[in-house]
């Protein structure tokens, strides 16, 4: 069969994913990738697509990517496992592995490609904007630095290249994707309606994997780690690929690598297709929040065209520059009263070349010099208690930057919210007009039950996320129409420092 008239083959694949964040990128495989056949486990997302690699790659609530080798349900816990059980139902007669190697190879096909076409906008953007700036220095004056001294404009104009997301890096052993020098290229795959392998009357495979060098790495848990080690299994796999297949054990520098995780409940086998997590942003030049979940709180902002969306903490900017990567019709504006942090955000804004849909502002977030129902979509991380010197401090002053947030806010408008746990279980208990704990009120007499504050927001969704060593809560709410929801506040922007302009000015 001549592999151009071969319908798009539908291929199995998995994405581990932080704790917490796998209802994000259920709903995100569903909707960018048209997938199949999706479920989960804890720290897991399985998909079925026929979109290209190229686009599985652009998902953004995920860790890392794989292609599904195999899955089932182990046996009992009671049962006690053997070398010669282990052996038959991860490898069985290996034409599971060799579907997926072959697989395997043409995805990285497919991801060179891309990455070379990649490369070549990239290359001729350069060329251009160095044209351009020869052409202009003649003229004109040199660029000002994108940051000037406190209360002055940032961000003049300053170019600054993208990153390459590199496809592979042989160093990586940790990652998995290690691509070495004898890899064979796969030219014609014949494919079933199932997106499998054409067999022959003999119920062969027509075509069987070239020899290639792989390791095996394996995670145990419950009753079979008990008996066996994640070495011992490795072993076994091991050896039963180089004798089955012809494949040859290289620990320091592989091909590829296969992934093993049992436990009580599951058993997955895998071959990462990346070397970089999904979670590596190329176009992020100075970290801050974990982008997966800065992501998550962009997606529950309901942005539209022509949004205006602030965060009023934006620290180094994660969370808009997300936004912005994924509403690339909407404006954003970032405010912050550190000043380093906005120098931070505005070498990440021009980085991500986002100038046009950008402004970052000097400002205090208990007074936004905002009109009142100005925004339509607010997103913040909101500090754990660090930046206003003490957990107190944070805990009295929640109610007054969330009055803020709600008075900004138009009616209809989305609010979402990064807290601690001691702050979420606050605000749920202020917006629910629950009484609020007595040491709370000890320390803040204002605070106490029963107070009439945020009527106007209404709560939508709770979710629970790891951001590493603490978890945090994501608070999602809508302004609704209320007797409170008139134009409590000022009513002209009253501007107490300059705009730090990434950007051209924008009337907000």
């Amino acid at each position: 069969m001549n592999n151009s008239n071969c319908q798009p083959c539908a291929l199995k694949f998995y994405c581990t994913a932080g704790n917490g964040m796998e209802y994000f990128l259920l709903q995100e495989v569903k909707t960018k990738l048209a997938a199949q056949d999706v479920d989960h486990i804890p720290g897991k997302v399985f998909f079925t697509t026929t979109f290209g690699v190229e686009h599985v790659r652009e998902l953004k609530s995920a860790e890392r990517l794989f292609l599904l080798l195999k899955r089932y349900v182990p046996l009992s816990p009671r049962t006690a496992m053997t070398a010669p059980e282990i052996h038959s139902r991860l490898m069985g007669d290996g034409s599971d592995w060799t579907r997926a190697v072959l697989s395997w190879k043409q995805l990285q096909r497919e991801l060179t490609r891309s990455d070379q076409t990649a490369s070549m906008v990239l290359a001729g953007r350069k060329r251009k904007r160095k044209e351009e700036e020869e052409g202009a220095v003649e003229g004109s004056p040199p660029d000002k630095p994108n940051v000037t001294p406190k209360r002055a404009l940032v961000g003049e104009s300053q170019e600054i290249g993208l990153r390459k997301d590199h496809l592979s890096s042989t160093e990586d052993c940790e990652s998995g994707n290690c691509v070495g020098g004898d890899t064979a290229e796969v030219d014609d795959i014949d494919c079933d309606r199932d997106g499998g392998l054409q067999s022959d009357a003999g119920g062969r495979f027509s075509h069987q994997a070239p020899p290639v060098s792989f390791r095996v790495s394996c995670r145990c848990s419950g009753a079979l780690s008990r008996r066996f080690t994640p070495q011992d299994v490795s072993r076994i796999l091991g050896t039963a690929a180089s004798r089955q297949l012809g494949w040859r054990v290289d620990l320091r520098r592989p091909d590829l690598e296969v992934n093993v995780y049992i436990s009580d409940d599951h058993c997955v086998l895998g071959i990462p297709l990346l070397s970089l997590p999904l979670a590596n942003r190329s176009y992020m030049k100075i970290t801050g929040l974990r982008s997966t979940v800065a992501w998550a709180m962009a997606s529950l902002s309901d942005v539209k065209p022509g949004s205006r969306v602030l965060d009023p903490m934006c620290g180094v900017g994660t969370i808009l520059l997300e936004a912005a990567h994924e509403y690339q019709d909407a404006f954003f504006m970032g405010m912050d009263i550190d000043e380093s942090q906005l120098f931070k955000a505005c070498q990440n804004v021009e980085f991500a070349k986002l100038r046009d849909q950008m402004q970052l502002l000097q400002a205090s977030c208990k007074d936004i010099p905002l009109p009142s129902s100005s925004v339509d979509a607010i997103v913040c991380d909101v500090p754990f208690g660090k930046k206003f010197g003490s957990k107190t401090d944070m805990v009295a002053s929640l109610p007054v930057i969330v009055n803020e947030m709600e008075r900004v806010l138009r009616v209809g408008g989305t609010l979402v919210l990064l807290l601690s746990p001691q702050l979420s279980c606050l605000l749920k208990k202020i917006i629910t007009l629950q009484p609020v704990p007595s040491h709370t009120q000890e320390e803040d007499p204002g605070l106490g039950g029963g107070m009439d504050l945020f009527q106007s927001l209404q709560p939508q969704s709770y979710h629970r996320v790891s951001l590493g060593a603490i978890d945090a809560i994501i608070h999602k709410y809508v302004k609704i129409l209320t007797t409170r929801c008139t134009l409590s506040g000022p009513d002209s922007m009253h501007i107490h420092t300059q705009p730090l302009h990434c950007g051209p000015r924008k009337d907000f």
